[in-house]
């Protein structure tokens, strides 16, 4: 019987073929051993575009575009007109149905998550293939997984409803997205603006906090500070209370300041103990990547998929920071393995033979993938950040299964009269699992080190002085921040049991907010400054049209997730959850044709006949005059010219320098972009640089 195996990739395929005996490269594919395995390319094939369904164009009366039945084709990519099938994915796709025909069973190999599930399932029934499949469901790529895996195949049908919340979340964001965008381009009259499920929320949320705090008024307000002078240690006490009277605060000040003793109030010392972190999951790995090394989510993704293709970490895309008891049997051999990790070989030795900690382990919060570990093999040459990224799962891996943190924590109040000052200390007794990267102990509440300070005692003051402070605004978003805020849903959590509780609200999956981030950034609508995420004048301009709209609801979305979980657990019937969203669909389409929308774009005219209110479409920029036909395609030698580019060539006639076009031949070249005489595109080539020969 030949069996045919589809991975999502071909790095993939090629471990796999290896590993069954396929061994002879066909094109497309690897046979051997009654093995035929072939690859997608991630999406090869995806929902139909409008134009599909008769809705050609960004028109009124088309609105909402709601297909009675989806229909799927291959992959598209940017045309000078539109758009046209990938070539690629075509011929990828025809290779695929070749091995389909051939064989008598089918074990799919696609990323074990739900986006997996759905490039396989969207590639079978563009096919039409009615060939018996069955699933290759694993967590890493290690041989030892994979020949595991082989041996546990479950049938295609038993993962039917994880396919059904991926194509409810696929439709959903088509309605969605296309409907949303071209409702609001159509009533700017100009322009084309993205909206979408995920994406819109996460705008808001950025640019809610950007207006936050960029109108934020702060408000002075005084606080005393006290130096004492204790056991020959100088310690620093804070005033326990604010104050925003100046006079107030300056009479109290006055009465105080020459005073030259100060009474011990009150002690209290207390022995905390603090658990290690749990395990990572996709985003808390992010989160920590952005903060402490300044890594995006996108590349924080990328490093660590690439990490999983190389067989040293297992599935990034997990929503999941525990493991299960069976996986929780083979931490201690993994441990051991850093034994022969440099970097970790010391702690890796000294936790070998200890009790591990079990806060990780539990069956009932891992469903698809446990948390992030590192595999049995060892990196050989990793390129830097590669190795900040495996070093980072392999360190929490260490500190998650580590012993205790055990500290004495100190809270010592001072007295001038009625005026109290406080200050916080503490000492590590036990490292514990603070031991494995041994950083400094950065807990907000620890404070510093305080000599040994007992109640009813007077010390010397050194000096007492008063500050003048002001209330400071809520930080502008950073990718970590505000992948913190999808994952709860807009809700600021400093708990993590109740961040944790909140997870299943959240927007967007851990597989999907690095894209959607990104998405952003394509879009023209958030920029980076330093760290910060700060919208462009464009995305400000979405927000403040969609800011009270349902699009923007980022409780709303939250629960769509919720409900794409509840799918997947066969809990709720995904027909229903399509009807919802087509109704939320007409709600949120009569919403946006209907905002009244000025935007600065349509102060443009047309150059070539004057009229004014040009349109900036998806593939051109054009006159709304239809017996006019001034036209700026999008696609210019190869590259997708964008707003600002348009906006340079009509105001100046001619852009800056832009580099990274294409000729036919497939040379690159750098060029100005001009409206000649005919009010056409032209290229115009900077000066050549003469060169200087010695001598001459």
């Amino acid at each position: 019987m030949k069996i045919a195996i589809i991975a999502e990739k071909p790095s993939v395929a090629r471990e796999i073929a290896a590993i069954v005996g396929a061994n002879t490269k066909r094109d497309g594919y690897m046979e051997g051993n009654d093995y035929l395995v072939t690859w997608a390319f991630g999406h090869l094939v995806q929902l139909a575009l409008p134009e599909h369904y008769g809705a050609k164009g960004f028109m009124r009366e088309h609105l909402p575009i709601i297909p009675h039945e989806f229909m799927l084709i291959p992959r598209q990519i940017h045309a000078e007109k539109g758009y046209k099938d990938d070539p690629s994915a075509v011929r990828q796709l025809k290779t695929i149905e070749q091995v389909f025909v051939q064989c008598e069973k089918i074990i799919v190999a696609t990323d074990a998550g739900r986006e997996g599930e759905l490039i396989f399932r969207y590639i079978y029934d563009y096919l039409a293939s009615d060939v018996y499949f069955e699933r290759l469901w694993i967590s890493s790529l290690t041989e030892k997984a994979i020949r595991e895996g082989l041996i546990k195949l479950r049938p295609g049908t038993d993962y039917n409803n994880l396919h059904a919340a991926a194509e409810a979340r696929s439709c959903a964001d088509w309605l969605v997205g296309i409907n949303a965008s071209q409702a609001l381009s159509v009533a700017a009259g100009n322009g084309v603006y993205s909206l979408g499920r995920v994406q819109t929320p996460t705008l808001a949320m950025i640019c809610s906090r950007y207006l936050e705090n960029k109108n934020f008024k702060p408000v002075s307000f005084w606080q005393m500070q006290l130096v004492t002078s204790i056991a020959g240690k100088n310690v620093t006490a804070t005033g326990k209370d604010r104050f925003f009277d100046k006079a107030e605060v300056t009479s109290l000040y006055n009465q105080i300041r020459h005073a030259d003793k100060v009474s011990v109030v009150k002690t209290e010392c207390k022995e905390t103990k603090q658990e290690p972190p749990l395990l990572y999951d996709l985003t808390a790995l992010q989160k920590e990547a952005n903060s402490k090394h300044g890594f995006s989510a996108d590349k924080t993704l990328s490093l660590a998929q690439k990490l999983y293709e190389s067989k040293l970490l297992t599935y990034p895309r997990t929503g999941s920071r525990y493991i299960s008891d069976d996986v929780f049997l083979e931490i201690r051999g993994l441990i051991d393995k850093l034994k022969r990790y440099t970097r970790f070989a010391a702690c890796a030795e000294k936790l070998s033979g200890t009790n591990l900690n079990i806060r990780s382990v539990d069956d009932k919060k891992v469903s698809d993938h446990h948390a992030l570990l590192i595999t049995e093999n060892l990196p050989d040459s990793l390129s830097s950040d590669e190795r900040i990224i495996y070093e980072m799962v392999a360190a929490r891996m260490l500190e998650a299964f580590h012993s205790l943190c055990v500290k004495d924590t100190t809270a010592v109040t001072f007295g001038i009269g009625d005026i109290q000052f406080e200050v916080k200390g503490s000492v590590i007794k036990h490292k514990g699992w603070r031991e494995v990267l041994n950083e400094k102990n950065n807990d907000a509440d620890d404070g510093v080190e305080l000599p040994e300070i007992h109640e009813g005692e007077t010390h010397s003051i050194s000096s007492v002085g008063l500050q003048e402070k002001q209330t400071k605004p809520k930080p502008l978003h950073t990718e970590s921040s505000l992948l913190g805020a999808m994952e709860t849903a807009g809700k600021e959590l400093e708990n993590e049991e109740q961040r944790l509780a909140l997870k299943i609200c959240g927007i967007g999956t851990p597989a999907t907010r690095a894209a959607i981030i990104e998405t952003l950034f394509t879009r023209d609508y958030i920029r980076r400054e330093k760290k910060s995420l700060v919208p462009t004048e464009k995305g400000l301009s979405v927000y403040d049209i969609v800011k009270d709209k349902r699009i923007a609801d980022v409780e709303m979305t939250g629960y769509w997730e919720d409900a794409f979980l509840k799918i997947e657990r066969g809990e709720q019937h995904a027909d229903n959850f399509s009807k919802g969203i087509e109704v939320y669909t007409r709600q949120i389409t009569e919403e946006l044709l209907n905002v009244d929308i000025s935007f600065s774009a349509n102060s443009h005219s047309c150059p070539k006949c004057g009229k004014q209110g040009l349109r900036f479409l998806s593939s051109v920029c054009k006159c709304p005059d239809e017996s006019c036909d001034f036209v700026m395609f999008r696609n210019c030698g190869g590259k997708k010219l964008s707003d600002d580019v348009f906006m340079e060539l009509l105001s100046e006639g001619k852009t800056r320098l832009l580099k990274g076009f294409t000729g036919k031949a497939g040379k690159r070249f750098d060029a100005y972009l001009v409206l000649n005489s005919e009010c056409k595109i032209a290229y115009e080539f900077p000066e050549r640089k003469e060169n200087n020969k010695r001598g001459k």
